[in-house]
């Protein structure tokens, strides 16, 4: 038989080529397919156009990177759990809805409003050169370009201008207005008595029989939940590095390479006077701006002590001439390029001839320079073998790793192997099915958890697979003892239960005693002593309870005194006695504020009504759940 084969072996290389190809030809097209499908799969649509997963996630990814800038410290799980990617998405949909709006309405923007509202408007300031062009720079930095801006401003302001005829033309008629600030900041006057559980304790001596019976009826609050006492290791970056000797040349060497990191950035402080000269001005006014700027050069070279009173008459430059000229120190790159040659030729106390940039002609006077030392080797050695350490880490991970999830994979009867192999440190910890509050590092996955209750941890008594439960993070863990989830039996929880029951109880004999109070007040009234007068409202509750203040401000006022009685969980029971309404007490500027909140909260309300019917109008349509599909996302990550 095998002489056959290897006689006729280019045939069976020709039958097995026809069998399996079009087999490869279908899977491998639909492997390649569920690649891609993944990212253009359709989460939404909006008149019809799709929102993909792909532009989804490139959303999510701008938004986060937002808010990283803006709070550094911010923990990453916040920005990528499934409530922060649902309000992208959200998001995403507004924008697409609004936009769609824009276009049906044929509403613009014209570039002499765009041009007006870059000058104008304050937040855009900083992107402001002093002529008022854009700082093309600066945009470059944020990874922008002016047309990219500009179509971006442009985009902002259509959508701004759907809604603004709805937000800009609420009016908050002062009737509503003060009806909801009254129910809002109402004041009443009350007399009340309260019944507090506390003081019924040592009336409540409950039975055996009672303690069982409680016992019994309530067994569900008295279970203990399944946990497990395990033994868990993990490989990070910072164990690796730990094992990896640099030698002292290796140090020296990457010092002298990247000498630049290790020397201060040279910074340069001077003074100038500027004749502003538009780039594009006409010949002669350039002329004539240069031949000032000439005038003034002689005149500071004459007398360079007098510099700085030359420019603060002289200088157009309206943010410097009132210090004399003075720009403080600035590095490479924060000046435009000719006025940046010049100062960095320059040595301390010379003046410059005059220089030419888009903004008109400088003289420039050096004051100082500061920087450009190198740090001697010994100053950051330290600094160099931890970087070079990491480097090399990085490079060792994922051998590393790989020696890791083969190890307590292949000997899954112990830790101990792995321990000894790549010197980690074995921890102990009693867990649940999901992380405790407050938890860190491996004992803070789901995915290392889930592995311990599993199967093969619990009942086969095998260390669980490599779990990633960081960035450059791996752990493993071995179930040492397991406990189900169990009822705990009386004896182990009788104290427990008797202290649950008194209260209880407890509770119940002060509704008793509140409820008669206030079935006689509501007899009469004025029977019986109470607490107070005490003036109440939601803005100064003072001792009341919630509970009991938000049952005063509900109880009908219409025919005074009132009398309500409201059951506090926890604590007892309160009647109240309403006296007197008290019209809210604030200041005149007080109260205009809250009439102007009212109106924008109003006009809030509005917009998103109309946003609502331009969503049904443009027929948006979610194709998933977004809570439900970002936990699914989130949960698929490695």
């Amino acid at each position: 038989m095998f002489d056959f084969v290897r006689t006729h072996k280019r045939l069976f290389l020709f039958l097995i080529l026809v069998l399996i190809l079009p087999s490869f030809v279908v899977f491998g097209i639909q492997g390649y397919s569920g690649m891609t499908e993944g990212a253009n799969a359709t989460v939404a649509k909006v008149d019809g156009q799709a929102i993909t997963q792909a532009e989804w996630d490139a959303s999510h990814q701008q938004q986060a990177q937002r808010a990283r800038q803006q709070m550094p410290n911010i923990d990453p799980k916040l920005l990528d759990s499934p409530a922060a990617r649902a309000e992208t998405l959200d998001a995403l949909v507004r924008e697409r809805v609004l936009a769609v709006a824009s276009d049906k309405l044929h509403l613009a923007v014209t570039n002499e409003r765009l041009q007006r509202l870059f000058v104008t408007d304050p937040q855009f300031a900083m992107l402001r050169n002093a002529d008022n062009t854009i700082n093309k720079d600066l945009l470059a930095a944020q990874g922008m370009s002016v047309q990219g801006f500009e179509a971006r401003l442009r985009q902002d302001l259509s959508l701004q201008q759907v809604q603004g005829g709805i937000t800009g033309s609420v009016l908050a008629a002062a009737t509503p207005v003060n009806q909801a600030l009254d129910a809002l900041l109402q004041r009443r006057e009350i007399r009340y008595a309260r019944f507090d559980a506390k003081d019924y304790l040592a009336k409540v001596k409950p039975s055996d029989a009672d303690i069982e019976a409680f016992y019994k009826s309530h067994e569900a609050e008295f279970r203990a939940p399944e946990q497990a006492t395990i033994d868990y290791v993990m490989l990070d970056l910072a164990v690796v590095k730990k094992g990896i000797p640099v030698p002292e040349e290796d140090l020296r060497k990457y010092y002298t390479e990247n000498a630049s990191r290790y020397t201060a950035a040279e910074e340069r402080r001077a003074r100038h006077i500027l004749i502003k000269a538009d780039k594009d001005a006409a010949p002669d006014i350039k002329q004539k701006a240069k031949a000032r700027a000439e005038a003034l050069l002689a005149d500071a070279r004459k007398n360079p002590a007098a510099f700085a009173d030359l420019a603060q008459k002289n200088s157009d430059d309206p943010g410097s001439a009132t210090q004399g000229g003075d720009l403080d120190f600035f590095g490479r790159g924060a000046m435009v390029k000719p006025f940046e040659d010049a100062a960095f030729a320059m040595k301390p106390g010379e003046i410059s001839n005059v220089v030419e940039s888009d903004f008109g002609y400088h003289v420039i006077k050096l004051e100082a320079v500061r920087g450009g030392e190198k740090k001697p080797f010994e100053a950051v050695r330290a600094t160099i073998e931890d970087e070079v350490r990491q480097q090399l880490a990085t490079q060792r991970w994922a051998e590393a790793a790989e020696q890791f999830t083969n190890t307590v994979y292949e000997q899954s009867d112990s830790l101990q192997p792995v321990v000894d192999k790549l010197k980690l440190e074995e921890r102990s910890a009693t867990v649940q099915r999901t992380p405790a509050p407050g938890s860190s590092g491996a004992l803070a996955s789901a995915k290392l958890l889930e592995a311990v209750f599993g199967n093969d941890a619990i009942q086969n008594k095998r260390n669980t697979d490599a779990v990633e439960v960081g960035p450059n993070q791996l752990a493993s863990a071995r179930v040492v003892q397991h406990q189900p989830a169990r009822t705990l039996p009386l004896a182990e929880v009788r104290e427990s239960v008797r202290q649950r029951l008194v209260i209880t109880q407890a509770e119940a004999l002060a509704r008793q005693d509140g409820e008669a109070r206030l079935a006689q007040l509501k007899a009469d009234a004025n029977s019986g002593a109470l607490t107070g007068p005490a003036t109440v409202s939601r803005a100064q509750p003072g001792d009341l309870p919630r509970p009991a203040l938000e049952a005063v401000l509900a109880a009908d006022a219409g025919k005074l005194p009132a009398v309500v009685g409201v059951a506090l969980p926890g604590q007892g029971y309160l009647v109240a006695r309403i006296d007197r309404l008290l019209p809210r007490e604030l200041k005149p500027d007080e109260d205009k504020a809250l009439q102007t909140q009212y109106a924008q909260a109003w006009a809030r309300a509005e917009a998103e009504a109309y946003y609502q019917a331009l969503s049904t109008r443009y027929k948006v349509d979610k194709r998933v759940d977004p809570v439900a599909a970002a936990a699914a996302a989130s949960a698929a990550k490695p």
